[in-house]
């Protein structure tokens, strides 16, 4: 959903700053002529890639991210994670491209977290509800870093956690804090109709990480934070 110049410039951007930046590889079936995705048990297929064409599209996309200089991908389908993993194992993608998988394919045990892992991924988006006993068996299963939603949208259980941020960071290091909002509406996919309110709902998010790094300092608790493009970071290469 960005043209080319908008690609180069976020690109360019990202790669100053030393900042990491994944696009997700879509389309899927939430996005598609699916009748499931209506149904009332059907909201599961909305993040799956639908038909093979589908899985082309999202294949696309990471091949379109990676030519613009992006080394990471937002993945919500098993079956586009093993193909892009394939590609990457070709050399039709960067070696370090990486395949983030989205809480959109949930991972809520250990062992769907293992064989995630052996299907290519990189990092591992769980489920915004877990406890922290679970996600410290998640952790103890695969060496991956994990995504884990400290405040949730509303459309992903609505969860404010900052309180748990030194103990997720203690029981599930590495770890990117993920800082969504509550009682705000999803504009995705965005564009300029929708720009004012897209930059006040990132000034937001900004604000809510400024709160969760206060918390964390005052806990007293300890932690290590990676550096401004740190080895490891998918920053863009343009």
């Amino acid at each position: 959903m960005l043209t080319d110049r908008e690609l180069d410039e976020m690109a360019s951007l990202a790669a100053t700053a030393q900042v990491e930046v994944s696009l997700f590889a879509r389309p899927n079936a939430g996005w598609d002529a699916s009748a499931m995705v209506a149904a009332p048990a059907g909201g599961v297929m909305a993040p799956v890639a639908r038909g093979q064409e589908q899985v082309i599209a999202c294949l696309d996309d990471a091949v379109r991210a990676a030519e613009h200089g992006f080394r990471s991908v937002l993945v919500a389908d098993i079956g586009v994670l093993a193909a892009l993993d394939s590609l990457r194992r070709a050399g039709s993608l960067p070696e370090d491209m990486q395949a983030k998988v989205s809480v959109m394919l949930p991972v809520a045990n250990p062992v769907a977290a293992q064989v995630l892992e052996r299907l290519g991924a990189s990092t591992l988006n769980l489920p915004t509800d877990l406890t922290l006993a679970q996600l410290a068996a998640i952790r103890a299963a695969v060496d991956l870093p994990l995504d884990i939603y400290v405040e949730a949208p509303d459309n992903l259980g609505g969860f404010v956690r900052l309180h748990e941020i030194p103990e997720i960071i203690r029981v599930a290091s590495p770890v990117y804090l993920k800082f969504g909002l509550r009682n705000a509406p999803d504009i995705y996919p965005s564009g300029g109709h929708l720009e004012e309110l897209a930059v006040g709902l990132s000034r937001e998010r900004v604000r809510r990480a400024s709160l969760g790094m206060d918390l964390l300092a005052r806990s007293g608790f300890e932690a290590r934070t990676s550096q401004l493009g740190a080895a490891g970071l998918a920053v863009p290469r343009p």
